[in-house]
């Protein structure tokens, strides 16, 4: 049963040991009916077959954030590895050597100004795209996240669309 704090008749997501859930609270034996999200170009995302095989890293301290982008890049055919903060991902970069990566901009020991500058200042890795995310979309967080070299800012939340449009700017 949903808590009182739920609206009924709301979609709400789920996500539990890395699987998605999404249904309607107040008609629970009736599952989301799953639609394909239009890109900008006209097609669908399942279409877009150019992100198969795709290696993204996703660095973010929250495992909501981490959990959300994994499902909507998992379902884009991408190869997905995760990190909880800059160091996690420092230690994986060079065994996984991912495609792009996305980072937290507010994380704790190493911030993702910081990860960022560190990939960029290594010749090995400097040209792997970088994006940053941020809850802020502040002009200074824009304006520093590119001094240190990131290709692109996404504002959270952010949606399937937006993640893999970024994906596909940057990888082509």
């Amino acid at each position: 049963k949903a808590p009182a704090s739920l609206d009924s008749g709301k979609l709400y997501a789920l996500v539990t040991a890395g699987r998605a859930w999404q249904t309607e609270f107040g008609n629970p034996a009736r599952p989301h009916r799953r639609r394909r999200a239009r890109t900008s170009h006209g097609g669908t995302l399942a279409d877009q077959s150019a992100l198969s095989g795709v290696k993204v890293m996703v660095i973010d301290d929250s495992n909501t954030i981490r959990r959300s982008a994994e499902i909507f890049l998992l379902q884009a055919g991408c190869t997905v590895i995760l990190a909880e903060d800059g160091f996690d991902a420092l230690a994986k970069i060079a065994d996984h050597q991912p495609d792009i990566v996305f980072v937290d901009i507010m994380m704790p020991r190493l911030d993702g100004y910081q990860t960022c500058a560190l990939i960029k200042h290594n010749k090995v890795f400097r040209n792997i795209p970088v994006i940053m995310l941020s809850s802020k979309d502040g002009l200074f967080d824009r304006a520093r996240g590119r001094i240190v070299g990131s290709e692109h800012y996404l504002t959270k939340p952010f949606t399937k669309e937006e993640l893999l449009g970024a994906i596909d700017t940057h990888i082509g």
